[in-house]
């Protein structure tokens, strides 16, 4: 029982529950995942086999962390480490590892393995939202429709599809105009996505989903597969992660479900706080389990916290509590306009680190992307080590392009890789001959064209071959010389740079060596179309963390700033957000506060610049809800801007 040690008495009641449906309420910082790695190692040691046992998370940051927890407790590296695996039952000895993966990863793993099933190319390519978008932009313009923009289509398109909706489903329950329109653009976007063999981020799980409901065989190997499933964030599924979770837990319902209803911040995109609220009703005979105890922040951050999320009514009532230290007041400062916010950040995060405070342990945060542009020109100007997270090394143009070779070398119809790749380097395959070329109508073509079409064609072979016998970081290798990128590249200053990129993917794809070929190839393809956000942050590297609110979930710092608490922008108004879940800010508010291990700066401006316009502000409604004997006003020398060297206080 060595596994359910250093666990406190509900992380423990919950560990030991090993059969049958358990949901676990974890608040923010109360060991959650300590709690579901700790239960699957005494699965295991009880004899579970490894292998039969699945974990579900929504990150690739997330999985990496639990896989290597669960490593770390199967193979402990302590002086009685030869001792712990005697103890294993026969059998369990090196017996391998559980499954760890994102909803999304696990999608394509069984639609791979199963793709015949599926109706679909082993190889299918994953489209990313720039490729999306595209497909949707030439269906409008096919249609003729311009009133919409693509990118609100396609939410609309990757909604219905999150809640499980087919397009002959949509189609034939369309209410209006927009709605036929809609119908008319996903029609034509299904079939572009047919015709180049691809699939769109939401289809891995609605089609995973659809084979799941459609295919008893597929359907019963799975769930003897895998007998017991833990889902992690379960506040955040949407409609088809909720299915694709009931039918893999089939009728014997192990199933472990971890979440807190407090940080449902994601209705946006389809995620239904519904579906933990009604646990209890859909897994009759559940065992719930909350965890209170904090143990990241200190008690006068917990204090703030609570005391915004009470004001929610949709929830299930839990108060949070720590042993930790009262700790600092939440500090708050009133800024003149966002310059003079930026400014106070960037003075304030250079202070702390000159006392000693490392930079990666600070996180500034905003409630939206324009945001940034301001707190990174202080940074810069005073010298400041920042790092913005949401650009992501896998969307710069040299690495997609590398990318597309490889895609393209896999799946020959992919025409958003041919066309993304034919004239990288230019080899004079101009518009007319690209299109033709795609229509494979080279018999139009002139003898020069068709001849340098046939040497591209030729180059994608050879890169085919590579990536089905060399390992994953030669094959790239390989693609980048053939293609004539690395020579291409090689030939200017900025050319070396995004060459330098390129090497960059070479190491990264040495993770995936040991894979047998074209296996290798595949899991980086799959790697760069599912990352996210958080799967940039290199906590190596020594710098002041930027992001939004939504991009911080799952984080914590020692030192966090939130910034523009002014009402219409944290909380966030729109007026199409009438349907919105309007206690969801509140929410997310409260994921901000409890991002803080040590200290928490909370920021606002009287006036802002939004989208081109200067508007007058107040200060969020949030503020008021925190108690003021936990909170101090500061203040911020404004000599750095060009006034007059003086403390002001707002």
């Amino acid at each position: 029982m060595r596994h359910l040690q250093n666990l406190n008495e509900r992380q423990r009641e919950a560990a030991a529950h090993l059969e049958g449906p358990l949901l676990i309420i974890a608040g923010a910082g109360a060991g959650k995942t300590k709690t579901i790695t700790h239960r699957i190692a005494h699965l295991i040691e009880l004899g579970t086999p490894a292998r039969s046992i699945l974990a579900v998370t929504f990150t690739n940051k997330a999985a990496g962390e639990m896989r290597e927890r669960i490593r770390e407790l199967l193979t402990p590296s302590d002086p009685n480490r030869e001792e712990h695996a005697r103890d294993l039952p026969v059998g369990r000895q090196g017996a391998g590892m559980p499954l760890v993966a994102t909803f999304h990863s696990l999608g394509v793993r069984v639609l791979r393995e199963f793709h015949e099933d599926a109706g679909l190319s082993r190889n299918f390519t994953i489209w990313d939202r720039d490729d999306s978008v595209r497909a949707v932009k030439q269906s409008l313009d096919g249609l003729g429709i311009a009133q919409w923009p693509p990118r609100a289509i396609l939410s609309t398109i990757s909604r219905k599809k999150g809640d499980g909706v087919t397009v002959r489903e949509f189609a034939e329950n369309a209410k209006n105009f927009r709605e036929r329109s809609v119908a008319s653009v996903w029609e034509r976007y299904e079939k572009a996505l047919s015709d180049e063999g691809a699939l769109d981020f939401d289809d891995l799980l609605a089609r995973t989903l659809i084979l799941l409901r459609s295919s008893e065989r597929v359907r019963g190997i799975l769930q003897n597969r895998w007998t017991h499933v833990t889902i992690d964030e379960y506040q955040d599924t949407n409609r088809a992660q909720y299915e694709i979770a009931r039918l893999l837990a089939g009728e014997r319902k192990n199933i472990c479900v971890v979440g807190d209803i407090d940080q449902n911040i994601y209705s946006w995109r389809g995620a239904d706080i519904e579906h933990l609220l009604s646990f209890e009703e859909s897994f009759a005979g559940a065992k719930v389990v909350t965890l209170e105890q904090n143990y990241r922040s200190t008690r006068t951050i917990l204090a703030a916290a609570n005391a915004v999320i009470e004001k929610n009514t949709r929830r299930r009532p839990k108060n949070l509590y720590t042993d930790n230290p009262t700790g600092e007041p939440i500090e708050i400062y009133g800024a003149q306009n966002e310059l003079d916010e930026a400014w106070f950040v960037a003075q304030k995060a250079a202070a702390l680190i000159e006392s000693g405070v490392r930079a990666g342990d600070i996180a500034v945060l905003y409630r939206e992307n324009f945001q940034s542009r301001a707190l990174e020109e202080a940074m810069l100007a005073l010298s400041v080590p920042y790092r913005v997270i949401g650009v992501r090394f896998f969307e710069r143009k040299e690495v997609k392009d590398t990318l597309s070779y490889l895609r393209a070398a896999l799946n020959t119809k992919s025409k958003v890789d041919l066309s993304r790749i034919a004239g990288v380097p230019a080899r004079g395959i101009g518009k007319v001959t690209l299109e033709r070329m795609l229509a494979g109508d080279d018999s139009a073509l002139s003898p020069s064209a068709r001849a340098k079409v046939g040497a591209f064609r030729e180059c994608l072979s050879k890169i085919s071959h590579a990536v089905g016998v060399l390992p994953a970081s030669e094959a790239i290798r390989f693609a980048s010389e053939v293609s004539g990128m690395e020579a291409m590249y090689k030939e200017t200053e900025e050319g070396r740079e995004r060459l330098e990129n390129i090497h960059e993917l070479v190491n990264l794809a040495v993770r995936y060596d040991h894979e047998e070929p074209p296996l290798g190839i595949e899991k980086l393809l799959e790697e760069a179309a599912l990352q996210s956000d958080q799967d940039e942050l290199d906590e190596k590297i020594d710098a002041v963390a930027l992001m939004t609110v939504h991009a911080s979930k799952g984080l914590e710092f020692d030192v966090v700033f939130v910034t523009g608490l002014e009402q219409g922008l944290f909380p966030w108004v729109r007026d199409e957000d009438s349907e919105r879940d309007s206690e969801e800010e509140r929410r997310l508010f409260y994921v901000a506060l409890t991002r803080a291990r040590r200290t928490l700066i909370l920021t606002h401006a009287r006036e802002r610049m939004k989208y081109g316009s200067r508007e007058y502000t107040v200060p969020s409604e949030f503020l008021e809800d925190i108690d003021p004997r936990l909170t101090r006003a500061v203040a911020r020398k404004r000599s750095l801007i060009g006034d007059d060297e003086e403390t002001i206080r707002y």
